[in-house]
Parts: C-alpha cells; structure tokens; sequence
C-alpha cells in the first residue's frame, strides 16, 4: 500500500456535505419527473353551417267573431204620470197604554175573608245543653226532665255498641282514632245534617252509618213549641 501524499489530509471531512447536495439533487428531479405533464395536441375541427334558404312560417289563418253590443237601456219617458190610488185603506188605531197622572185605576175591594195568612215556620235550633224539654229516645218517655237527658245519653251509648263494626279495610291497615260526629234531631224527630269528622275517611263512614240507624224520637221543645236540636258526640275506633 503507497503512502498518501498529503498524509494530514481529512478526506471524509466533505463527505457528508456532499452527501446532502446529491441526495437533494435527486429529490429535485424526483419530484419535477411527478409534476410532469403531457398535453395532446390540438385537433382541428371544421365547422360547418347549413344554411336554409326558406325561413318562412305557416301561421294558421285565425277568423275573429265579432259580437253585436247589447242594445241600450230603455230611456225614461220625459213626461211621468202619477196615477191615483182609487183604493181606500182603512187605518187601525192603536191605543196607547200608558197611564198619566189623571188616569184613575180602579182597585179591587178584596174583603178580609178573601185574605190568606200563612204562617211560615221558624227554623229555631236550640242546643241540647239548654233546651227546656229535650228530645226523647224511646223507652225513655216516663221519666223526669233530668232523668231524660241521662236516659238520652245511655240508649245513645247503647245503641254505638250495639251497631258498631268496625271496617274490615281499616282494621287491616291499622287505622285507629275518634270520629266526633255532630247531627241534628228536628222538629218532627228525625235525625237529619249528619257530619263527621275523624282521621280516616273509612271510619267517618262507619260513624255515618251508625248514627242513621237511629229510630225516630219525640222532638225537643221550646216554650212548648217543636224546634231543632243539635246534638254531637265522640265515637271512639280502638285496636286491641
């Protein structure tokens, strides 16, 4: 192997440069060979008119309808002449009804016989604590006044138990509580105006029903006159 010339020389020192320059060189004509381009050439086309040497049109030959105008309206006359009615026509008066002042109206004398008085009942409502003669169960007749009011409240008591059932549905479901219960006894003794008030609705039913089986009683007085009587009291619904 011969000794290099220049033994300090660095040949490899450019090779990367170089390197580069060529690998660019080549992409440049890598990429304008892509983007080339062949066009055709032009072809000469000739152009040829055929003329028509009659232009002319058929038009159809069309026949207009003329229309005679309506004739003019019949001038008025110059001369009018009126013509009388020969016929009467009888009027019919009409009264007027109003009435003046000066009218003078003529009134019935009605005697005292023909004259009817209705007495219209008071609707009186005496409380039960008050009333002087109270309203009186059956079975409950031959007995003081006081004596009435404790046996008024006992066959009250006696006649809830013997009625009361309590609702299958509201035992089920555990609805318990007291219904106070308010309700009227009129003037002929029936029990009439039922309300009820309580913490479910099936029990303010239940307490309905057993107030309206009850009977008939001898209405309470007042100054020996028939009135109304409220009268409330508590239905208790325990579970045991």
């Amino acid at each position: 192997m011969q000794p290099k010339k220049y033994p300090k020389a660095n040949l490899d020192r450019l090779s990367r440069l170089f390197f580069l320059t060529g690998l660019a060189i080549a992409l440049f004509f890598t990429w304008r060979a892509l983007e080339y381009k062949r066009y055709d050439r032009e072809t000469d086309f000739k152009i040829t008119h055929e003329m028509v040497s009659d232009l002319r049109e058929e038009v159809p030959i069309t026949e207009v309808v003329r229309t005679e105008p309506p004739p003019p309206p019949p001038a008025a006359p110059s001369v009018i002449e009126v013509i009388e009615d020969e016929q009467e026509i009888e009027e019919t008066i009409i009264k007027s009804t109003e009435i003046s002042q000066e009218t003078v109206v003529d009134e019935p004398v009605l005697a005292v016989e023909d004259v009817e008085v209705e007495e219209e009942e008071e609707d009186i409502v005496v409380p039960f604590a008050i009333i002087e003669d109270v309203p009186v169960f059956p079975g409950c007749e031959k007995r003081s006044d006081q004596e009435k009011r404790a046996c008024f409240q006992h066959k009250m008591q006696q006649h809830i138990k013997e009625h009361f059932r309590y609702p299958e549905t509201a035992l089920e479901m555990g609805i318990k509580g007291k219904v106070f219960v308010q309700f009227v006894i009129d003037h002929n003794g029936n029990v009439t105006q039922i309300r009820t008030r309580g913490p479910d609705r099936l029990l303010e039913k239940e307490a309905q029903r057993i107030i309206s089986l009850l009977p008939q009683m001898t209405p309470g007085k007042q100054r020996g006159r028939s009135v109304k009587v409220p009268y409330s009291i508590p239905i208790n619904f325990k579970l045991l």
